[in-house]
């Protein structure tokens, strides 16, 4: 008796197992981190078994230094997906990448085809086969990442308040030889809205501006998606980044060379007329329209620096307004007070009366504190060239025509 007793108890072990090993195979969806379990029965630790190979994933697991050009894809060849999950982690960031599985539920890719360079992917894939059997894998792979890289210097300021004159100017580092490309990545907007366009001065310069003068109160964004942009071969975009800027009110300046005047109009209103001396006969004053682009209440100020002789080197000139790379300055002049309404003098500035150290009730300082980066000042009647649309962000002397040609996107 005790013999069938125990006889029964190990038949009721072997079938006990028996179920269990059965439930195990036909529906646990876990997996150990050793690759044993339910999904690696019948596998060394750490490699897919059959079951796991019936999810497809390129790149291959392990894969390193995957370019751009290469597609992120996840496939059963039946079946179908039930999740999948993408992971890319970048500058200490992780984040989720978009995706869909396709209606007949047997492909994942993602919204955005291009991998981003120097990331690490990570795929984590579930899917249901015929049976109603599922299946899973996790598979990982990092990106090419570039020697050379470029970034672009944008012009103005991120929160700046502007005169309606700025231009949005972007200095790139290195010269750009896919301009389409670069173009492409570059959104300039604003509320309300206006036709903007961008035009390329060389290979490492890209503006826009609109047809006229900014509106008061219109609000510019511009977004840069330069990162993993390919500008030259071999050579990728840094910056994903986003700078806005308000443009303040209308203030424009008619300087008169010959007449030795300066007409300051805000909003179209004459605010006053303002003594001014110019460019001398040898070293006249571009003609056209220039953008202040930088203001500073003192700067030195050396011939040498600007292509000229020793003739001078001033270390304190106050109330300085930059106009052209060139070296161009609208500025305080206290060591020719005479000047100033009567004879052009400058070599090539244009000057107000000023004193030394600067004075908040001079011509310059009244004009300094009444201004803003991107207001614009018009020189005419002056015996010089008009100034060029490259020059500091004097493109407003270029006809819209001509400036919307140079955009390399039709």
């Amino acid at each position: 008796m005790r013999h069938q007793q125990g006889r029964a108890r190990r038949a009721l072990a072997a079938l006990a197992t028996a179920l269990s090993w059965a439930g195990l195979l036909a529906g646990a969806a876990g997996c150990t981190a050793d690759g044993s379990g339910p999904l690696g029965i019948g596998g060394p630790p750490g490699r897919p078994t059959a079951v796991e190979d019936a999810i497809r994933v390129t790149p291959d697991d392990g894969g390193k230094g995957v370019r751009p050009g290469e597609r992120l894809r996840v496939k059963v060849p039946d079946g179908r997906l039930e999740k999948v999950t993408v992971t890319r982690s970048q500058d200490a960031q992780d984040t989720t990448v978009a995706g869909h599985i396709a209606g007949d539920g047997r492909t994942w890719k993602p919204d955005d085809d291009k991998l981003a360079l120097a990331a690490r992917y990570t795929v984590d894939a579930v899917a249901v086969d015929g049976d109603g059997r599922r299946s899973a894998r996790h598979t990982t792979f990092t990106t090419y990442v570039p020697d050379q890289r470029f970034i672009g210097y944008v012009t103005p300021e991120n929160r700046a308040t502007v005169g309606t004159g700025m231009i949005v100017s972007l200095a790139f580092n290195r010269d750009i030889t896919d301009r389409a490309a670069v173009e492409r990545a570059v959104r300039v907007t604003a509320k309300p809205a206006v036709d903007i366009r961008a035009h390329w001065f060389g290979k490492n310069r890209l503006d826009f501006r609109p047809e006229r003068y900014w509106k008061p109160g219109t609000e510019v964004t511009v977004d840069l998606a330069l990162r993993d942009v390919e500008g030259a071969p071999g050579v990728y975009g840094l910056q994903r980044k986003t700078i806005a800027f308000t443009v303040g009110r209308s203030q424009v300046s008619l300087v008169d060379a010959a007449a030795h005047t300066m007409e300051v109009r805000r909003d179209g209103e004459l605010l006053a007329t303002v003594p001014i001396t110019a460019g001398a006969p040898k070293t006249p004053t571009y003609n056209g329209k220039m953008v202040v682009m930088d203001m500073l209440e003192v700067t030195r100020m050396n011939s040498q620096t600007v292509g000229f002789g020793g003739e001078y080197d001033i270390p304190d000139v106050p109330h300085a307004m930059k106009l052209t790379d060139s070296g161009t300055f609208l500025h305080g002049n206290y060591w020719s007070p005479e000047s100033p309404g009567e004879v052009n003098v400058s070599h090539g500035c244009v000057g107000l009366r000023d004193v030394k150290g600067g004075g908040a009730d001079t011509p310059a300082g009244w004009f300094f504190d009444r201004s803003l980066v991107g207001d614009v000042i018009e020189v005419t009647h002056s015996k010089d060239k008009t100034v060029s649309p490259d020059n500091g962000l004097s493109g407003w002397n270029m006809a819209w025509k001509q400036w919307k040609a140079g955009s390399v996107l039709k």
